[in-house]
């Protein structure tokens, strides 16, 4: 289905992801764990074709999605959907417009210039809203929603480009976490709902446990783990996070949260 081939981009000496190698082989939910800098980011722009890999492949249903051009590179964006941490929103255009913005790659130049959309795809806008419990605020400006509610307008933005893979980079890592429960349970659902892979980077280890079938690890831009929730031991954690002998299974969230969140952010990542 999904196979990644040594693949590896640099900026200049920096390594961001170094020969990384996963094949997904079913539908799946996977969560990418790591520091910040540890090329997470960078792995799933790779994927989407928003960066370019320095070399490897990436191999999607036997094509090669690192050689594809124009057209064929924005249609494998649209089945590829992404979803950003900031949720990359029009802020003053109402929330189902802003979903309907899902469809932009499969319309003329004219109807996107003018804004028009089939009644069909506003319906259908409005029924992924109302799948993910926002319907409600189809009429509302983006801007006006809580960060929750936006990434999840994000998520059904995603959605309207019917999409065979879901990527996910950081979606819950500015939320409260009663929204970020909310909105992995979304992706969640559309991974067992629909039947589609969800790849998405995750900042905490239970988040990864609890929602995730698959957790890959990744240090310093190398794949260091690769496995179940169950197989996420303390001693794999330390692989992934880098921590001292004093890393305990009791303190591993609050350690690697506090990780997470401290170190500053590369700018190869």
């Amino acid at each position: 289905m999904l196979r990644i081939e040594d693949l590896t981009k640099s900026f200049g000496p920096n390594v961001a992801v170094d020969a990384a190698n996963i094949t997904v082989e079913k539908p799946a939910m996977i969560g990418i764990i790591g520091r910040s800098g540890a090329g997470k980011s960078t792995l799933l722009r790779m994927l989407n074709c928003l960066t370019d890999a320095t070399s490897g492949r990436i191999k999607f249903e036997d094509q090669d999605i690192t050689a594809l051009k124009g057209k064929d590179k924005r249609r494998w964006q649209s089945e590829c959907a992404m979803i950003f941490q900031q949720f990359n929103l029009v802020p003053r255009l109402d929330v189902v417009s802003n979903v309907l913005h899902g469809t932009l790659n499969q319309r003329s130049t004219m109807a996107t210039m003018f804004n028009l959309f089939p009644t069909s795809d506003i319906h259908r806008a409005i029924d992924i809203l109302d799948r993910l419990g926002i319907a409600e605020h189809g009429p509302k400006r983006a801007e006006a929603l809580s960060g929750g509610q936006q990434q999840r307008v994000a998520i059904a933005r995603a959605l309207m480009q019917d999409p065979k893979i879901i990527l996910a980079d950081e979606p819950i890592a500015s939320l409260d976490p009663m929204n970020a429960q909310v909105v992995m349970q979304s992706l969640r659902s559309i991974h067992e709902e629909d039947g589609r892979t969800v790849i998405a980077n995750l900042h905490t280890l239970d988040t990864a446990r609890r929602f995730c079938d698959r957790v890959i690890g990744m240090r310093d831009g190398r794949i260091v783990f690769d496995g179940t929730p169950e197989q996420l031991t303390t001693g794999a954690a330390r692989d992934i996070y880098g921590a001292d002998d004093s890393f305990s299974e009791e303190a591993t969230s609050t350690q690697i949260e506090t990780l997470d969140r401290t170190d500053a952010e590369d700018v190869v990542a």
